[in-house]
């Protein structure tokens, strides 16, 4: 093989395992959520593998040539099938039950060990071969083999992040994967004229190989929109529409209802609500830190005409289905809705009745010249609170742009750290601090709404049912420097 073509096939492969990786932690999502957690156990896994196919190359290469050039051929169809079918495998593992901590990284051992071991199998052999494609030039051959290597990391990070899981989705990621490696495999030539063709030297395994990577994508996306921040779906039940983002309630609709309130289909907004309800005035301007469905903005702008209400939503993709999926929520988006990406829009629009600002929430808190007097801090990634939105630089910012109430929604165990150390948080923050608990799940958590003010907060008519209020003890607060790392 020629020098180049050894530089070529290091740089592909190296582009695909860094892709495989980043979609590995993308198509997680939807069973296990994303959290450190789940991408510390997806990266060590893929690192791992990298490893342990690096050392067994490096046994490999040391065979003759043919032999060896036979075994890397196998191994990059073994890795194409692997990596097409990886959604396929990781849905199958989850179908058995497998569940909680120990059951992701089980499962994100089986699903992406294997391939991550396959894909980097060949690195040594092809290393070899570029060296020996340029007698006496060991040393530039070889850190030309290193930098393609570190180019085609970069690129991975790059295709996978930007263009492959935003505009194809996770499942065609994975089989566009599998298609390049399998494409890596033809150039893996294998030049033994005394021995007859094989099965793996002849075109039938590639064949069938590429026929099961086609029919990988007949099995569908993983969900019905992707991006690279959200799997959602949406779906109707009898008077209710449901919008899901991995896999987890994030809002709903009650359809044909009276008021405005009942058109909050679930409980902790009605719970929300009814605190917003109580607490604001005629024309209160509220930020509302993760827009989900658009619920809490849309009834705070139908029950009051003076009021301005700023939601901040990190996925437009989120924007773009509510305004199809949710009538009552794109309705209102349609009437008085201005959409602003980034955080341009972080000291405009005073005066406009709705701003949605695509923008991180915490960098949105961070750089708006805006006074708000209320701020819902209703931000989710899978069932998880973003870290960086849980400290106390956050808080210790919100108090500085808020003139009344601020309004979280967590979901945690009923003495969880997250809960504990919120609380902990707002009591610095507040001298009026109330919690008040949702139904406790099969897996122990429930949502956890917590209001800090000033004032005292007036009592509420009633409650949703299963709510309660409760007492929570402080934790520990959470900070930029040592924050929360996700559900255990």
């Amino acid at each position: 093989m020629r020098f180049w073509t050894t530089i070529g096939l290091i740089l592909v492969l190296s582009i695909v395992g860094l892709t495989y990786e980043i979609a590995a932690g993308r198509v997680l999502a939807p069973f296990f959520g994303t959290s450190l957690v789940t991408w510390t156990a997806v990266i060590a896994t893929v690192l791992a593998g990298f490893a342990l196919g690096n050392a067994i190359g490096g046994f490999i290469a040391e065979r003759p040539k043919a032999a060896a050039a036979l075994a890397i051929r196998k191994a990059l169809i073994a890795t194409a099938v692997l990596m097409a079918l990886s959604p396929t495998i990781l849905a199958v593992i989850y179908g058995i039950g497998l569940r909680g901590t120990g059951g992701m990284f089980l499962a994100v051992l089986i699903t992406f060990f294997p391939a991550s071991v396959l894909v980097s199998l060949p690195s040594p052999f092809l290393a070899k071969l570029a060296v020996e494609a340029r007698p006496g030039r060991a040393g530039s051959s070889l850190g030309i083999v290193l930098a393609a290597g570190s180019v085609g990391a970069i690129a991975g990070a790059i295709i996978a992040g930007f263009v492959a899981l935003p505009l194809i989705g996770s499942a065609m990621t994975f089989s566009g994967c599998g298609a390049a490696t399998l494409i890596c495999a033809f150039f893996v030539r294998v030049e033994a004229p005394d021995k007859p063709e094989t099965l793996a030297q002849s075109p039938a395994p590639a064949v069938l190989t590429g026929a099961l990577i086609a029919a990988s994508l007949t099995t569908g996306p993983v969900c019905t929109y992707e991006s690279g921040l959200s799997c959602i779906d949406v779906q109707r039940r009898d008077n209710e529409i449901r919008l899901y983002a991995d896999r987890t309630t994030q809002a709903a609709e009650q359809i044909g209802a009276d008021t405005p309130a009942q058109a909050l289909a679930l409980a902790y907004t009605q719970l929300l609500w009814a605190r917003m309800d109580r607490d604001l005035g005629p024309a209160p301007s509220v930020l509302f830190i993760g827009g989900g469905g658009f619920s809490l903005p849309t009834t705070l702008l139908q029950t009051r005409p003076e009021a301005q209400a700023v939601a901040v939503e990190i996925d437009p993709l989120v924007t773009h289905v509510v305004q199809q999926r949710l009538p009552q929520a794109g309705a209102m988006i349609a009437q008085f809705g201005t959409i602003r990406d980034g955080g341009d829009a972080a000291g405009q629009g005073v005066g406009a009745r709705y701003q949605i600002v695509h923008a991180d929430g915490r960098v949105f808190i961070n750089e708006t010249t805006r006074r708000f007097d209320a701020v819902v801090m209703d931000a989710f990634s899978s069932a998880s609170v973003p870290a960086h939105l849980t400290t106390v630089e956050t808080y210790a910012r919100l108090r500085q742009i808020t003139d009344g109430p601020i309004y979280v929604n967590l979901i945690d165990a009923p003495d969880g750290r997250l809960a504990r150390s919120t609380y902990a948080i707002l009591q610095k923050q507040y001298p009026h601090v109330q919690a008040i608990r949702g139904p406790i799940s099969g897996r122990g958590y429930a949502n956890i709404v917590l209001a800090a003010g000033q004032k005292p907060f007036a009592p509420l008519d009633a409650l949703p049912e299963d709510y309660r209020p409760v007492e929570i003890a402080p934790g520990r607060m959470f900070t930029d420097d040592r924050g929360w790392v996700g559900h255990r």
